[in-house]
C-alpha cells in the first residue's frame, strides 16, 4: 500500500511538472492543421480545421531536446471560419523564441489549443520544426 501511495504521488508530480497552460483535452478533441515558419519575434502560423465556436487559440512551444526550458507561447483571438493565419509577432507577453547553444540544432513543436469562450478545449494541433533551418 505504502508503495501504491509513493507511486501515485510521483505520477501527480510528473503530471503536474508537464503542464503546458493550455486545458487538457478529452480524449473526443478534434485536431487541427497547424504550419508555421520561424520570423521576427514570433512564427508566422497558418490553421485549418479549426471548430465553428472557437474563440481564441492557445500557442505553447516544446523545446523537444531541452523539455525543461519553458518557451511559453501565447493567446490570440479568433473570429475567423474553419481557418486561421497568425501573423509574424502576433505572440507577445510570454513567449521566448528558440535559443539553442550554437552550434546545435534543436527541434520544436508547436501545441495549438482551440479554445471556447469558457476556455473548453476544442480542439489541437501540433507542429515541429529544427531550429536554426
Amino acid at each position: 500500500m505504502h508503495k501504491l501511495l509513493l507511486v501515485s504521488a510521483a505520477y501527480l508530480a510528473l503530471a503536474a511538472c508537464t503542464s503546458t497552460g493550455a486545458p487538457s483535452p478529452s480524449p473526443s478533441t478534434a485536431s487541427m492543421n497547424v504550419a508555421f515558419k520561424w520570423c521576427g519575434a514570433s512564427p508566422e502560423f497558418t490553421i485549418g480545421n479549426v471548430p465553428a465556436a472557437t474563440r481564441s487559440l492557445n500557442f505553447r512551444m516544446l523545446d523537444r531536446m531541452a523539455p525543461s526550458y519553458q518557451h511559453g507561447g501565447g493567446t490570440v483571438p479568433y473570429t475567423g471560419k474553419g481557418s486561421a493565419s497568425v501573423p509574424c509577432g502576433a505572440l507577445t507577453g510570454g513567449y521566448n523564441g528558440p535559443s539553442p547553444p550554437p552550434p546545435q540544432v534543436h527541434e520544436y513543436e508547436w501545441t495549438v489549443t482551440a479554445l471556447d469562450s469558457s476556455g473548453v478545449t476544442l480542439a489541437v494541433g501540433k507542429a515541429m520544426r529544427k531550429f536554426p533551418e
